[in-house]
């Protein structure tokens, strides 16, 4: 089957996409860390997966989906294990004991994974200057960003459960770019929401499985968890789950990996403006810088991937009046 990559597809779509992937996921640093402080980390995402993979699954159902295709939900499951059960797993595991602008600052590495791990792909990556200097770059805004909450934050990082949380970071931003990597290559027979539904359904079976063996439920007391984290957990089901990862998975079938990887940049400027509009906090001059360095980058890239997209139709050859060959044939090249 040929890929999705070469359908066409909404330009409007593509960008209510990206908005959404920015926004949300901008917020769920916040919201992560405000459910974690009511349930267990692997209880949360058992409860987040598994309900957001119900959800869409019925939908899907409703909607008349193909939905258990076999090799369809290998794909998704295999996927769904790299991206949600150890990408997002660890975010929510560090989350109980370190900043969530550090875990900001780790996680925006992932780009740069996108670009090393993408092997079918490095003969484009890396011959573009401006996409590497869009990557370097966005990173060093992200570090510029949060470089006063970091250096106030690395000083409270001794403990051996804290490094390790910085190592676990690094291993899921790669477990996330690979996973994101494979279902944007594997993934191509299903729609965006059946592949979803499986991912979710996989990492949210994973999540049970562990959840079980440490004995979260068993010593929850359901009755104590504030009403915050519900309100948090909910979020995170149906915005950063349903809505932000169903359009993620369909951005990575129509858009080049590296594209859609500017995510990890955007995010924390969202994090940061969203603490500025709704917390009343005060923006520095190092954070605006970081901010202006960012959004640069992202042009940046994605100024490239215009650029190749519109250069290639402005280049194809027109036909000769002796030929007069029509312009479908020509189009059709």
């Amino acid at each position: 089957m040929p890929p999705v990559k070469n359908k066409p597809v909404s330009s409007l779509m593509v960008i209510l996409a990206f908005a959404t992937v920015y926004i949300v996921w901008g917020s769920t640093y916040l919201f992560i860390q405000k459910a974690v402080n009511g349930f267990p980390p692997f209880l949360l995402g058992a409860i987040r997966f598994l309900t957001a993979g119900l959800i869409l699954m019925s939908w899907c159902l409703l909607k008349g989906d193909k939905v258990f295709v076999k090799e369809d939900i290998k794909h998704a499951a295999i996927s769904g294990i790299l991206l949600l059960f150890v990408g997002n797993g660890i975010v929510i595991w560090v989350e109980q004991f370190l900043p969530t602008s550090m875990v900001a600052i780790i996680l925006s590495s992932s780009p740069i994974w996108f670009v090393l791990l993408d092997k079918p792909k490095w003969s484009v990556n890396f011959k573009s200057k401006a996409t590497l200097a869009g990557l370097v770059t966005g990173f060093a805004g992200v570090v510029l960003l949060f470089i006063e909450n970091f250096s106030a934050a690395s000083s409270l990082v001794k403990d051996q459960s804290q490094l390790a949380g910085l190592v676990l970071l690094i291993f899921g931003a790669i477990a996330w770019a690979g996973g994101s990597l494979y279902a944007g290559y594997k993934s191509r027979s299903g729609s965006a929401p059946v592949n979803s539904t499986w991912q979710m359904m996989a990492a949210g079976l994973a999540f049970t499985l562990v959840s079980l063996v440490r004995g979260e439920a068993q010593h929850l007391q359901w009755n104590t968890i504030p009403a915050e984290s519900w309100l948090s957990l909910l979020y995170l089901i149906f915005f950063g789950s349903i809505a932000a990862f169903s359009a993620y998975v369909w951005l990575l079938q129509v858009r080049p990996a590296t594209q859609v990887s500017t995510y990890a940049y955007v995010n924390p400027v969202v994090a940061v403006l969203l603490g500025v509009w709704f917390a009343n906090e005060s923006i520095s001059f190092y954070q605006t810088t970081g901010l202006v360095i960012i959004l640069g980058s992202v042009l940046l890239i994605n100024l490239v991937k215009y650029r190749k997209e519109h250069g290639a139709s402005e280049s194809l050859p027109q036909p000769s009046h002796s030929l007069k060959m029509p312009r479908e044939q020509i189009t059709a090249r």
